[in-house]
């Protein structure tokens, strides 16, 4: 297995050597680190390499853009498999080995939990206590969404957030990978699983593979714009500041 992990990045210099440093924290090393710079402003780019990491380019506007330019290159320099995590998250220690048991475990593609970071911002009782319940309840929710209902699927919808994902290059391929989009033209993730659904059964999600997600949207838009902006952009910002 010759594993890549995928960080598409947007003007991130503030924050994204905490993702690095995650990643190197990891107990499983055996992989390589890609990072795509989606036309930052801010010296991400700059940032990255003083860590001795991998970077490339993306002009084109998306987390679907540039995460499918940070895949693509991947596969053509050998990757048989690719994870992809964003440059706002904190994959726990064991990521990287729990993704690779359940590539072993006969899956193509795997999820997994989507958890609030606690670094950023001192978490208030209800984000601590409401966030895991509220992806629970779009998790189940996504099963019944008419978008993701289609008789040629050739199994049920799994939520697989963007930030917590893997795929093997050979279905990466095949299923046609993420979408080359902005996120506010449609949410890559949802799509890239719904190609997959076309292809295979051999997905799903592990409660042992976990991000901690950064909680910043949740404080520019609060609760209800969180939730509306997932439920197909019913709630949108002037400006839309993430890739």
């Amino acid at each position: 297995m010759d594993l890549w992990v995928i960080v598409p990045a947007y003007n991130e210099a503030a924050g994204i050597e905490a993702t690095l440093r995650a990643l190197a924290a990891q107990d499983d090393r055996d992989f390589t680190l890609l990072v795509v710079d989606n036309a930052s402003t801010d010296g991400t780019a700059e940032v990255v390499r003083r860590h001795g990491v991998q970077v490339v380019s993306e002009p084109r506007k998306g987390t679907g853009a540039a995460s499918d330019t940070g895949v693509r290159h991947a596969v053509a320099h050998g990757a048989t498999h690719v994870a992809r995590t964003d440059a706002d998250c904190l994959p726990r220690a064991d990521w990287v080995r729990n993704i690779r048991r359940a590539f072993g475990d006969g899956l193509e593609m795997v999820g997994g939990r989507l958890v609030p970071r606690t670094d950023e911002f001192p978490l208030r009782f209800w984000e601590r206590r409401l966030i895991p319940f509220v992806i629970d309840v779009a998790a189940a929710f996504g099963r019944f969404r008419p978008g993701n209902r289609d008789p040629l699927h050739k199994g049920p919808y799994v939520m697989m957030p963007g930030c917590n994902l893997a795929i093997t290059a050979d279905l990466y391929e095949r299923a046609g990978g993420f979408p080359r989009t902005a996120i506010e033209e449609v949410h890559e993730d949802r799509a890239l699983v719904n190609r997959v659904r076309k292809v295979t059964a051999a997905y799903g999600s592990r409660r042992d593979v976990v991000v901690h997600g950064s909680v910043r949207r949740l404080r520019a838009y609060g609760l209800a714009g969180t939730l509306a902006w997932y439920a197909d952009h019913r709630y949108r910002p002037d400006v839309v500041d993430i890739r």
